[in-house]
């Protein structure tokens, strides 16, 4: 494993420097790390199945990434014993500048910030936690250009999504703190709200609330592991749906667990594919065909 360098920033700096005054830019998602209970199992579904070019994961030596393209990934971690039944362990955006973005939110009181850590020449990141307690990274890439890596289903990660109870909290932390913007929100009845999407503050990726619990579709005591699997996930864009799952029928290349393509509420046709431990990979067009359900998509969706 390659040895973690605490870069030029520490507490003890911090509180004796002014933070600046304006944020330096968060761009869209770096990666979703999710745990796995068989290695061997992930590895062919990531690998053959979506493609991804296995690499060293900086951040844990029992860890590993596949890579979509040069700057996003899915990071796989082993199981810790006595891991609950959610395998969801980390979701991580783009941030132009590390450091600062660590020192603007010191800056604005909030606690619990990591250091900022780093590969030479490679990679920056901190870890923080948002209200709901979900841990969440910050990554500034060595290399900020994004190519698409051959032979991958998608070369691009365009949201993630995971379970959500309290709205209004998580909205402080990513809306009103980091300016994430709304883009659309959505339900299978009318009276309720699943799914709200907002993009990063700087670019067209966006984060999904699955909502649970009073006022969405999933009652708190329907949220098992089956259920927490299909809340916590990433999404691949593609050009074209069909091209994409024809790939994937004619190279043999389809997971045990898969369904659609179907057409989503929000307009746009999906696909679902389960990794070994039930995590959701969901396969999106970028752009929507059909007026989406519940209300109009208040930003452009992502081209690429």
């Amino acid at each position: 494993m390659p040895r973690l360098l605490l870069l030029a920033i520490s507490a003890a700096n911090l509180l004796g420097a002014k933070a600046p005054e304006i944020p330096p830019a968060i761009t869209g998602i770096s990666h979703l790390a999710v745990y796995s209970r068989d290695m061997v199992k992930s590895e062919l579904f990531y690998r053959h199945v979506l493609g991804a070019r296995k690499g060293v994961d900086p951040e844990n030596s029992s860890g590993v990434r596949f890579y979509f393209s040069s700057r996003q990934f899915v990071e796989v971690l082993p199981a810790p014993n006595g891991q609950s039944a959610s395998m969801l362990a980390h979701a991580a955006y783009v941030t132009a500048d590390a450091a600062r973005l660590r020192a603007w939110l010191s800056g604005q009181g909030m606690k619990g910030l990591g250091p900022v850590l780093g590969v030479a020449g490679g990679d920056r990141w901190f870890v923080t936690h948002d209200p709901e307690g979900n841990e969440i990274q910050f990554v500034q890439p060595a290399n900020p250009d994004a190519t698409a890596v051959p032979g991958a289903i998608s070369g691009r990660v365009i949201h993630v999504g995971y379970a959500v109870h309290d709205r209004a909290k998580q909205d402080s932390f990513y809306r009103r703190l980091l300016g994430f913007r709304p883009y659309w929100f959505g339900a299978f009845e009318p009276t309720k709200v699943d799914w709200v999407s907002q993009q990063a503050p700087d670019g067209r990726d966006w984060i999904e609330y699955m909502m649970v619990g009073p006022g969405s579709d999933v009652p708190i005591d329907k949220v098992n592991a089956n259920q927490l699997g299909v809340l916590n996930h990433f999404s691949l864009g593609v050009p074209n749906m069909q091209a994409a799952v024809t790939t994937l029928y004619r190279e043999n290349r389809l997971s045990p667990r898969h369904d659609g393509p179907q057409m989503g509420l929000d307009g746009k046709w999906q696909a679902n594919f389960y990794d070994p431990d039930g995590t959701r990979v969901e396969l999106m067009e970028f752009q929507p065909v059909s007026k989406p359900c519940c209300s109009p998509f208040t930003a452009e969706s992502p081209t690429y």
